[in-house]
């Protein structure tokens, strides 16, 4: 059976630009949801988010693409140009049949989207630019790596909301399984305009807090909804074989397991109880050959809606409570914000990065955990021997996936 590793990381957060100023910024709990700066938010009910700032744009992109795509898909090139550079693969040296890209998308190119609908308002149909059909469009940030790397294996876009970054972590799997070497993974967005932040908050699950200390907090007693969020990252998923056999410079983790469900509930509300979400957990676990004892921490989705944590903390417990020691949850994403499809990604790679310096992350911005949850929540940066993280996820709709990772032995493969 062909195993997939991660080899290379590509971060763009409010963090920072790369894994590590990313990691660095997670672990010294700094909290990067702030007033919108972009546009006058107040009269959208929700003016906290995670943003990018100071975003090199000139740096991954040309101005003849610059002028084509929108600012999602910008991330996602760059992010992916810090994968490639992270694993010292280079795309061209290879058969072009064996580098697949599966991205994931939440919102798609809305920022793009909404300047020509507005061109369009005011000056008619003529003023809307030939790239309106493109550049909004889901598969933009699939298309535009693809050319850019000249990659032509199995390729596609999974839309899955906030899911999205852990099923295309599982769709390339499969596509390795098959044959292909490599695939780049993941997801971003970019969801800061008038736009974008009015199709977020019908939703009703955005703060409505103006200050960041008491907007997004996961797992807290004065959970009040999510902060949206730029950015997120792209990762590089190789044959484990081939890629020692290139001479890759680290692997991360094995992709051990993967599982998914869907609630078939309602279009927007949760099921009323967490048995499907708990439901993909199980599956990943088992999955990767493992028991709940195994599993050294989970790294949850930590919606930020007293509602949704309480159906996520029920799920965990249901999950582990065959374990003699209660499991460690962290929510990081807390400091950052959620970023839709980008976030889940984002979360593996933070998995990753904790699995590999031997620290777990404190779930971001949380002051008092609810009790009745009966997590073991972890309130600052913890040292742990991390051979196994359960990363887990869900999408708006009733999207659940997990995954589960595993660290590599002393040889390069996963133990």
């Amino acid at each position: 059976m062909t195993r997939t590793v991660i080899t290379g990381l590509g971060v763009v957060s409010p963090g920072g630009l790369g894994w590590a100023d990313h990691w660095q910024s997670t672990l010294s709990g700094d909290l990067q949801v702030a007033p919108i700066e972009a546009f006058p938010a107040e009269r959208y009910g929700a003016t906290l988010a995670g943003q990018v700032r100071d975003f090199p744009v000139e740096r991954f992109v040309s101005d003849r693409v610059r002028v084509q795509t929108d600012r999602w898909t910008w991330f996602a090139l760059a992010a992916t140009e810090l994968a490639l550079a992270d694993a010292t693969y280079r795309p061209e040296e290879y058969d072009p049949y064996q580098t697949s890209v599966l991205l994931a998308a939440g919102l798609g190119g809305v920022e793009f989207g909404q300047r020509e609908i507005e061109s369009l308002w005011r000056r008619g149909r003529r003023a809307v630019g030939a790239y309106q059909s493109i550049a909004w469009f889901y598969a933009a940030s699939t298309g535009q790596v693809s050319l850019r790397h000249g990659t032509k294996g199995p390729s596609g876009v999974v839309v899955s909301e906030a899911a999205g970054g852990l099923d295309s972590i599982g769709a390339a799997r499969r596509v390795l399984r098959r044959g292909t070497s490599a695939a780049l993974v993941g997801g971003a967005e970019a969801p800061l305009c008038p736009y974008a932040l009015t199709c977020q908050t019908t939703s009703g699950r955005l703060t409505a807090s103006s200050d960041p200390r008491a907007g997004y907090k996961p797992f807290d007693v004065r959970a009040n909804g999510y902060a949206p969020a730029e950015g997120g990252a792209v990762l590089l998923l190789e044959d484990a074989a081939k890629a020692v056999a290139r001479g890759v410079p680290q692997i991360y983790a094995e992709v051990a397991g993967y599982a998914a469900t869907h609630d078939a509930y309602h279009h927007s509300d949760p099921a009323p109880d967490a048995g499907h979400y708990a439901r993909a957990m199980e599956r990943a676990i088992a999955d990767a050959g493992l028991t709940p004892d195994d599993i050294d921490a989970v790294v949850a989705d930590g919606a930020g809606s007293p509602d949704l944590d309480r159906l996520e903390a029920e799920a965990i417990r249901g999950v582990f409570a065959v374990r003699a020691t209660p499991v460690p949850v962290t929510a990081p994403q807390g400091l950052v914000g959620r970023s839709c499809s980008g976030g889940a990604a984002l979360n593996v790679a933070t998995a990753v990065l904790a699995m590999r310096e031997g620290v777990l992350p404190a779930v971001g911005n949380l002051d008092e955990p609810v009790a009745d949850y009966r997590l073991d929540l972890v309130r600052r940066p913890r040292a742990a021997n991390l051979q196994t993280v359960l990363v887990a996820a869900r999408g708006h709709g009733g999207f659940n996936s997990a995954l589960v990772l595993r660290a590599p032995d002393r040889n390069g493969y996963a133990a």
